[in-house]
């Protein structure tokens, strides 16, 4: 597969014009003076199913021939893209199958079948999911969508920075939260154009860093699934796609513990009123807890999703 370039953003912004939602920028006084920076929330969890992953599964299901869209698609996720495949998918008249692990959230599980996919369900610790769908697409002729890998979904992943760098103008940093590295190099891949000085910062769970290791060694590093709150990062190596972008374009990978993360989701609620599931809280934790200096810039921060049951997310925060 090709590698996408900034063509390829612009045409997935094309693609998703009157589909998804162009989100707001937020600010706050209060993590400006905590940090001495301008920070600018890219609000993704305003996103339709909650995050980001809609745009990149709505541009791929769109390029898709008319054969393919026939025999319908297949996608693999914790939850977010697995939702926002299945939308896109309803609402272009095309059937999904969709291979979840069987503790994913329950919240992202009963999205994911309200849109009509088919749901199968895996161990994440003891089944490889990428296996199960691609045994399941070739046998069923299915259009496999991955979440990160493919250079459809990262064009459409970068069209949030694409938006964000075309309403702020030019940024000293970029943060962004780090899974398989769809959204990290489709946004490195805007920044490169739009704003060239802007240093790019990759943000994953402190207990699954294989981004970290791929980048300090020079190669896809493989981990056993992380277990971590950050259940939509918890990922266990980059794309054969993404690392090479992220090699390229993306200076520093940081990692953040699940006690910030949700430290970040209480001062979002407290004192933005926004509601963030802990993956969506990753870029933003690892500013507001002083993992990246950013003092005296302007910094762009990717609030990434915010699904997650009213519940669970009451009981971590009454527990921090």
């Amino acid at each position: 597969m090709p590698d996408p370039d900034f063509d390829d953003v612009r045409r997935a912004a094309r693609s998703l014009r009157g589909h998804a939602h162009h989100t707001p920028i937020l600010t706050s006084r209060t993590a400006n003076e905590r940090t001495g920076a301008e920070l600018l929330f890219k609000a993704e969890h305003l996103q339709r199913i909650g995050a980001f992953k809609f745009r990149g599964a709505w541009h791929a299901i769109a390029r898709l021939n008319d054969d393919q869209r026939r025999h319908g698609v297949i996608a693999y996720s914790s939850g977010n893209h697995a939702q926002a495949v299945a939308l896109a998918a309803r609402e272009q008249h095309i059937p999904a199958t969709i291979v979840m692990p069987e503790d994913a959230p329950p919240a992202k599980m009963a999205a994911t079948r309200s849109h009509e996919a088919r749901v199968i369900t895996y161990d994440r610790y003891r089944e490889d999911r990428e296996a199960i769908a691609s045994e399941l697409a070739e046998r069923d002729g299915l259009s496999l969508i991955p979440p990160y890998d493919h250079p459809d979904i990262i064009a459409g992943q970068g069209t949030a920075a694409l938006e964000l760098f075309h309403e702020a103008g030019e940024l000293d940093s970029l943060v962004v939260c780090l899974g398989g590295g769809g959204l990290l190099s489709g946004s490195a891949i805007a920044a490169e154009q739009l704003s060239p000085h802007c240093r790019i910062i990759g943000v994953e769970p402190e207990a699954g860093n294989d981004g970290q290791q791929s980048l300090s060694r020079g190669e896809i590093v493989t981990i056993p699934a992380p277990r971590t709150l950050a259940d939509g990062a918890a990922t266990t190596h980059l794309g054969r796609l993404t690392f090479p972008i992220i090699q390229r374009r993306v200076a520093e990978i940081v990692t953040v513990s699940d006690a910030a993360l949700v430290r970040t989701m209480h001062f979002l609620a407290e004192r933005m009123k926004q509601f963030v599931e802990p993956t969506g809280c990753l870029a933003a934790a690892a500013v507001l807890e002083g993992s990246i200096p950013v003092a005296g810039q302007r910094v762009g921060i990717l609030i990434s999703g915010g699904n997650i049951s009213p519940a669970h997310y009451a009981r971590l925060l009454s527990e921090a």
